[in-house]
């Protein structure tokens, strides 16, 4: 049975459909050629495997956002009831956090990667990338994990508080005690963004000055070198998530003031960027990379 759906849920449905399906064809490109490469070579350096840990944690993102959205506008009866709803806001939450944490571990890997600092415990680091790599995702995926086991903890206490919430009529107030609940969660979320979101400021910080650095001391010497263009190259692709994630954090904060007008127009906003955000940085993570990028316009028409 559908519930009265208002234009503006119609609209909000309607848009997110269109951003979640063509985050999910980009995001899925990504996987499909990358898969396709380890098959053939049989390995993958480390920067492929975080972009395909990427690429699927996106790919999963969206997927259940899209249906988190969808499901809770569209047929509400059937949504929210235990365990439904804990299990769509955890795993949401897993693969959000996810998303953040890899995107932040690509990051530190370029930093780590083309910098050149004669610092002991940074040159350690770059001789042993690939077992870093290994722990990043180990600890993105613990993070990811703790804090959807605490969503999902934090979205179970209103039903448990109130059974008869969800039943046809009283969605209203299920929604206003969901939102007073939703609070520490978001206090979790907005911690995990700003974690992440120094990360990366770190990293772009160290990048810009080795490359300063490096710059200068070519230009001293009257030499050209190829690292350059490697710093360069990182510093344009971080500097694109940089901007994305300002705007992402900026988003999270708005989210939080206006949790409870559900038909704003603010809300609308947040909720559209909300979902461009993972197709859109995976598409400027194609065109940075030759071969995803090569691939790319051979299918395209």
């Amino acid at each position: 049975q559908k519930y009265n759906v208002t234009s503006y849920g119609a609209t909000i449905v309607a848009i997110t459909t269109l951003e979640a399906f063509a985050g999910m064809w980009i995001n899925g490109f990504i996987l499909c050629v990358l898969c396709i490469g380890w098959i053939k070579k049989k390995t993958l350096n480390s920067n492929e495997k975080i972009v395909l840990l990427l690429g699927c944690s996106r790919f999963c993102s969206l997927c259940f956002s899209w249906a988190y959205s969808f499901f809770s506008i569209i047929y509400p009866n059937y949504f929210y009831v235990r365990p439904i709803l804990q299990l769509a806001v955890f795993f949401q939450a897993f693969f959000n956090h996810c998303n953040l944490w890899v995107s932040a571990c690509l990051c530190v890997f370029y930093c780590i990667k083309i910098a050149n600092f004669r610092n002991s415990f940074f040159i350690y680091l770059k001789v042993r990338i690939d077992r870093v790599v290994l722990w990043l995702f180990l600890g993105s995926g613990i993070l990811a994990l703790a804090i959807g086991i605490i969503a999902y903890d934090i979205a179970d206490r209103p039903h448990c508080n109130n059974h008869n919430s969800t039943r046809e009529g009283n969605f209203g107030r299920a929604n206003i005690k969901m939102d007073k609940h939703f609070f520490p969660s978001f206090f979790l979320t907005g911690f995990g963004y700003a974690a992440s979101f120094m990360a990366v400021i770190f990293a772009a910080v160290f990048l810009l000055f080795s490359l300063w650095r490096h710059k200068h001391k070519m230009q001293k010497n009257s030499m050209k070198d190829l690292s350059v263009e490697a710093h360069i190259r990182a510093m344009k692709s971080i500097f694109a998530f940089l901007v994305m994630y300002s705007i992402n954090f900026v988003c999270l904060v708005l989210k939080m003031v206006y949790v409870t007008k559900k038909r704003s127009y603010m809300t609308f906003l947040i909720i559209v960027f909300e979902y461009t955000f993972p197709g859109l940085h995976s598409l400027i993570l194609i065109f940075s990379n030759p071969k995803l990028e090569k691939t790319l316009l051979k299918i395209l028409p």
